[in-house]
């Protein structure tokens, strides 16, 4: 049986950390290494952006993650344009061992009105 993208991610919910923006910037303030990882395509990330975030398309991150987080237990907040890829993003995250890691599950200009 195939599995839609929406069945996936909500799969992928069951298992991480999902906060809203007001959530997601406390623990930001809160957090001495904190990254905000942006896993939309590069374009989107070039149009707008939240300040102090990295862009790490969902489809690089494995390969990418390392050179910014090192730390195992670093808060990771991950984000996209509605939460879903954010969510996959960060499911694959915690399978690679990172401890710390939120979904923001919002749109971006309800994450981007909190953080800016």
């Amino acid at each position: 049986m195939i599995k839609t993208a929406g069945e996936l991610i909500t799969q992928a919910q069951k298992q991480i950390n999902c906060v809203n923006p007001v959530e997601a910037k406390a623990l930001y303030d809160n957090s001495n290494d904190g990254v905000i990882v942006d896993v939309r395509e590069s374009k989107n990330f070039d149009e707008s952006s939240l300040n102090n975030s990295i862009n790490i398309p969902r489809g690089l991150i494995e390969m990418l993650i390392e050179k910014n987080c090192q730390n195992s237990s670093s808060l990771i907040l991950t984000h996209c344009a509605g939460g879903g890829r954010a969510s996959l993003a960060a499911l694959t995250l915690k399978e690679m061992g990172y401890s710390n890691v939120h979904a923001i599950t919002a749109t971006f200009a309800e994450i981007k009105e909190e953080f800016d």
